[in-house]
């Protein structure tokens, strides 16, 4: 999933360097820094970029530390993982989606060769596939002030 090979190869370099920059200025978002028993609030708080972040900043920051709390020293999970932690931290946006096609889909991916490793990227795509079809997301529409 990645992405093409070459926007791929751009990204990682990028993606490295803000890596680098952000190792630099103690701002990292792995679990090698945080011990996974620090609350996500707490952990959150800590990365000082995100001091007087948007709610949206904020939102993917809280997205990354649940990604990377769960993740192996190399930054990533197996499919088996992956499938672990939507079941358990996305199951309100999950919940009644398992008729729909591209629910099946995603799942049955998951289910295939499940050591396979997944980076964020894809973590990521996979979270907004099914709150792009979750019913949940009606509900936040209505919401809306």
């Amino acid at each position: 999933m990645c992405g093409s090979v070459s926007s791929s190869a751009k990204a990682r370099q990028s993606q490295e360097k803000k890596r680098v920059n952000s190792d630099k200025e103690g701002t990292r978002l792995t679990s090698q820094k945080m011990p996974k028993s620090v609350p996500v609030s707490k952990q959150l708080a800590s990365v000082k970029a995100l001091g007087k972040g948007t709610d949206l900043e904020k939102s993917i920051g809280i997205a990354a530390l649940v990604f990377y709390n769960s993740a192996g020293p190399d930054g990533k999970l197996s499919k088996r993982e992956a499938k672990d932690l939507l079941l358990t931290q996305f199951q309100t946006f999950i919940q009644g989606q398992e008729a729909k096609p591209k629910y099946k889909e995603i799942f049955a991916d998951l289910d295939e060769e499940k050591e396979r490793k997944i980076c964020f990227e894809d973590f990521m795509v996979l979270v907004i596939s099914l709150s792009v079809m979750s019913d949940v997301l009606e509900d936040i529409q209505k919401a809306r002030i």
